[in-house]
């Protein structure tokens, strides 16, 4: 499991730290992943949309989730797999 963001990799390291993240968290400032997996419209974007993917072992997207509750989702998903 990953999670992205569009901080800069400090500010995802304290982030992560302040919530002890059991999972990295990517940093995404370009906006490339937010732009290719639609969680964002623009670079411009100033935030992202809260949304998942399941990819399998052979880079497959196996299933969308167009909205999440990220406070729960990690360990939902976790959970069901």
């Amino acid at each position: 499991m990953l999670g992205i963001s569009f901080d800069s990799p400090d500010e995802n390291a304290k982030f992560a730290e302040k919530y002890d993240f059991p999972f990295p968290l990517l940093s995404d400032e370009d906006r490339e992943i937010g732009l290719a997996y639609g969680a964002c419209e623009s670079r411009e974007a100033s935030g992202a949309k809260r949304i998942a993917y399941l990819i399998d072992e052979e880079g497959r997207i196996v299933e969308a989730h167009a909205k999440v509750d990220a406070a729960n989702y990690p360990k939902e998903q976790l959970e069901r797999l």
